[in-house]
């Protein structure tokens, strides 16, 4: 286990933005952050990064907390984008390679590398204030792993980028993780995190909602949606125990179901009445356990 966080805490005078905040994300998995405005998601990556203290409790990276010395380590991306707009991309990135520690011909091999995966090869010596936002977000994502850091913070990483360019960053993103690169990163776009994550921690108001696998996060939940289309009235199962919602279409219905026994006791039902053409069963999305624990209005 790599990233360990333990009851921390941390308030703001008299207002609490994150509490008793317990998780472990292990080495070189994803790990989703999730929660509406004001959660305390971005609170709690700049307590892991040390640029602000927790009020209590312990967080440590590998077993010692993260400081100067081992910033290398750790790579980060705000959401606050923060390149320096007149510098040239190859200015910026050898000033902020050399930083982390590298040499510069180190720095311009990683970042010729970059350039050519994200199809930007002719942005190396443009100035910043020259690109795209999408694309000022690129260097800003190469800024953050150009000395291939073994923990990888990103803040809202997918935000403002069009449809082509997620994918080319979440393709990015798979590439580190792969590497064995351990990554927590916060979206308010649910497919992303259900999609990349194995491990997520939903906040509402500082505090831990959900969190643990998701796998097993589903699974706990509990109701499940049925699909079912057949050749005969549906409407019947509407009165069976354990069906929390029914809606019915022309030859079809959708039901919201207690449990799997539910699923099966139904199941048992439509035999014998007629045709069936579909029986499918779906896990909750990520979507509806996060409307039922944190509440509609997200980011």
């Amino acid at each position: 286990m790599t990233l360990r966080l333990q009851d921390v805490k941390k308030r703001f005078g008299s207002f609490t933005a994150v509490d008793s905040l317990s998780l472990t994300v292990p080495e070189g998995e994803m790990f989703g952050m999730l929660g509406a405005n004001g959660a305390g998601k971005t609170t709690t990556f700049r307590m892991i990064l040390g640029l602000i203290d927790q009020s209590g409790g312990t967080l440590t990276w590998k077993g010692k907390r993260i400081s100067y010395d081992s910033s290398h380590l750790v790579g980060y991306l705000p959401e606050e984008r923060g390149l320096y707009p007149k510098m040239k991309v190859s200015e910026q990135l050898v000033y902020l390679g050399r930083l982390r520690g590298m040499k510069k011909t180190e720095v311009l091999r990683e970042l010729d590398g970059w350039l050519e995966k994200f199809h930007v090869p002719e942005y190396k010596h443009k100035k910043v204030d020259e690109l795209s936002k999408g694309n000022q977000q690129k260097i800003q994502f190469i800024a953050a792993v150009i000395h291939r850091p073994e923990l990888l913070i990103l803040d809202e990483p997918f935000s403002g980028l069009d449809p082509v360019n997620v994918e080319l960053l979440k393709n990015a993103v798979i590439e580190l993780r792969e590497r064995g690169t351990t990554i927590v990163f916060s979206s308010h776009r649910m497919e992303h995190v259900e999609e990349l994550c194995e491990y997520l921690c939903i906040l509402q108001r500082g505090t831990p909602v959900v969190n643990g696998k998701l796998k097993e996060i589903k699974g706990s939940y509990g109701r499940k949606k049925l699909l079912i289309e057949a050749s005969f009235s549906l409407e019947f199962l509407q009165d069976v125990p354990g069906v929390t919602r029914a809606s019915f279409f022309s030859g079809g219905a959708k039901l919201e179901v207690e449990r799997e026994e539910t699923a099966e006791e139904i199941y048992s039902l439509l035999s014998g009445r007629g045709f069936v053409r579909k029986f499918l069963l779906e896990e909750p999305s990520l979507n509806d356990i996060f409307i039922e624990k944190a509440g509609a209005a997200y980011e």
